[in-house]
């Protein structure tokens, strides 16, 4: 037997065994150890024809130089040269029919269609002005089953890509396809469309992605004619369309879209313009990222605020008649054209002592509001009415005024609040009792007397609020229009008025380095 040592640029060291039926060879590689491999070898060159020559097996040897036990005549020593790695950059070796050493792996794998062992051919190359990509091809030899795919070798693009590919000659149907898993074909003539991940990656032709699609088309035909006729007669006039596209009668376009940005059409006037394609870079959307199983850069999310318009909200107090423990209500209401304010209850359960008071959600207005209505009419009883703790009313023909810190804040109607100022007025204990003098009594019963007039529309009166801060309300049941029985008039409050409402002391400018505005 004889043994000959042969260094390979892509293996290292290799020796051979030239034996009557086998040989075997050994390549030491990285850390001191040989490492199996199987490939199969290309036909000599010279003679008529292209045999085959036995296929290379393998032994494993350690870093002690042992050798496992082979076939029986078969021995082999360790080659005592230094190992050599495998040049860089050539483990994708640009795709050609005339590359003599690219040759696929094989690996013996289960056949899903028979249940039997197949072989799995792997092919690592490169796509000039392209990249990188894996193609696989299996064949079963037992029932003829085969299946071809591809991967790309590479990551997923920054950006999606789109091709569009206008077909007008026989020529461009033998172009170069690279189709990956995410990629969406359309055809807009036909109104024809493969969805992404319903077909496996595949490296083709403009024809061979026709060829695909019919094949997928026709492959339940039989069953849909003896269960859904009519569908399958559509199914193949739709077939024989995509078959008269293959002999490009009249132009077509081709679309392929890919989120990944890893699929291709061949451009075969490299390095020249094709004019019959266009290539479309873009922006993934969110839906495309999930889709790849890429993680969207989460915008940053903003602290929420809470929605108190919608919650009520509950603090304990004392009841200020009984002194018990009772509960306060808070709600925040949006009054129409107006602004925001707040309703607070409380109900005691231990006397039943019932109280509301409503307060202004907003700043103090820059200027004050003088709000006049001419009470004319029934209805005008039941117009919606914010009165804050700063306002006061007025009733000139009943020669009546009420303060501002009376009543507290209110948010009521028209009728309410008037009820409220009777029974305010009518039960002072220093109007009642045997203090009172008669004729204070008596011009009490009259003041009683023309309110229930008013609240029963039998006397017209002007019903005036006068609100320095700005913060009160009387509805326009005429709104957005004018109301004409109503006025509001806006005026700049003056200095005792400013005193009153604690906007004089107040600093509104220069606080952050302490200086105080010079009044």
């Amino acid at each position: 037997m004889e043994v000959e040592s042969i260094h390979s640029r892509q293996h290292g060291n290799v020796l051979f065994f030239k034996g009557p039926e086998s040989a075997a060879s050994l390549r030491k590689g990285g850390g001191g150890s040989w490492r199996v491999c199987r490939r199969k070898g290309r036909g000599h060159e010279g003679s008529g024809s292209r045999k085959s020559p036995p296929e290379l097996r393998v032994v494993e040897m350690s870093a002690s130089a042992a050798v496992e036990p082979g076939p029986p005549g078969v021995t082999a020593a360790p080659s005592p040269a230094p190992a050599l790695a495998p040049a860089p950059g050539r483990l994708f070796r640009p795709i050609s029919a005339e590359d003599d050493e690219q040759q696929p792996t094989e690996i013996e794998s289960l056949c899903m269609n028979c249940y039997r062992n197949g072989m799995t051919r792997l092919l690592l190359t490169k796509i000039p002005f392209f990249r990188e990509i894996i193609v696989s091809s299996f064949s079963c030899e037992h029932c003829g089953w085969n299946n071809t795919e591809i991967q790309s070798a590479g990551r997923i693009q920054d950006q999606g890509v789109c091709y569009a590919l206008t077909v007008r000659a026989p020529e461009d149907m033998n172009r170069e396809v690279v189709k990956t898993d995410s990629a969406t074909i359309r055809i807009p003539e036909l109104d024809f469309e493969i969805p992404a991940f319903s077909q496996k990656g595949a490296l083709t032709t403009v024809e061979g992605l026709i060829n695909r699609a019919i094949s997928g088309l026709e492959q339940d035909q039989p069953t849909r004619r003896a269960n859904e006729n009519a569908i399958a007669e559509r199914i193949d006039e739709f077939i024989v369309k995509l078959k008269e596209l293959k002999h490009v009668a009249s132009p077509f376009t081709l679309i392929i879209d890919d989120p990944s940005g890893n699929s291709f059409v061949e451009n075969p006037h490299v390095p020249r313009k094709d004019d019959a394609l266009v290539i479309t870079h873009y922006n993934r959307t969110p839906q495309q990222q999930e889709m790849l199983g890429l993680q969207a850069e989460a915008p940053e999310k903003k602290p929420e605020e809470e929605d108190l318009r919608n919650e009520v909200l509950q603090f304990n107090t004392n009841c200020p008649e009984c002194n018990a423990p009772a509960q306060t209500n808070m709600k925040l209401v949006q009054i129409p054209h107006f602004k925001e304010v707040i309703i607070m209850a409380t109900n005691c359960e231990n006397c039943g002592h019932r109280t509301n008071e409503v307060k202004s959600g907003g700043a103090v207005e820059p200027l004050g509001t003088r709000i006049s209505l001419h009470v004319t009419d029934p209805s005008d009883m039941t117009r919606d009415l914010l009165k804050s703790e700063t306002c006061s009313v007025e009733i000139p023909e009943l020669e009546f005024e009420l303060g501002m810190a009376a009543l507290g804040g209110k948010f009521t109607t028209l009728e309410g609040l008037l009820k409220d100022i009777r029974e305010l007025v009518t039960k002072n204990p220093f109007t009642l009792g045997d203090s009172s003098s008669p004729g204070q009594t008596e011009k009490l019963q009259e003041f009683s007397q023309k309110l229930d007039q008013i609240l029963e529309g039998k006397m017209k009166v002007h019903f005036i609020m006068n609100d320095p801060a700005g913060n009160s309300y009387l509805q326009n049941v005429y709104a957005p229009e004018d109301d004409p029985e109503m006025k509001v008039e806006r005026y700049k409050r003056t200095f005792d008025q400013n005193e009153e409402l604690g906007l004089n002391d107040m600093r509104t400018e220069g606080y952050e380095t302490g200086l105080v505005p010079q009044r």
